[in-house]
């Protein structure tokens, strides 16, 4: 994928995750991007460790799994701040 197409996808997937994780409001676009973009290498593991496809593209699949893999991220930071 290109770089701009990962920006975008990585908007998108970290804006749906904050939204999902209701921390929306508290993170900017480019705390969104950073988000969507660290989430689709973290749903592509998570993926491809289940035997499925990562991130494949610009494309809904994707989308999911970086978003997926987002929401992840915002979980695991909330598990290790909590302490």
């Amino acid at each position: 994928m290109s770089f701009i197409a990962w920006i975008l996808l990585g908007l998108v997937a970290g804006w749906l995750a904050s939204v999902i994780m209701k921390t929306d409001s508290s993170q900017g676009p480019f705390l969104d991007i950073l988000l969507g973009v660290v989430g689709a290498v973290i749903g592509g593991f998570v993926f491809n460790s289940l035997g499925m496809a990562g991130v494949t593209g610009f494309n809904l699949y994707s989308l999911a799994v970086s978003t997926i893999g987002a929401v992840i991220l915002i979980a695991l930071g909330r598990a290790l701040s909590s302490r």
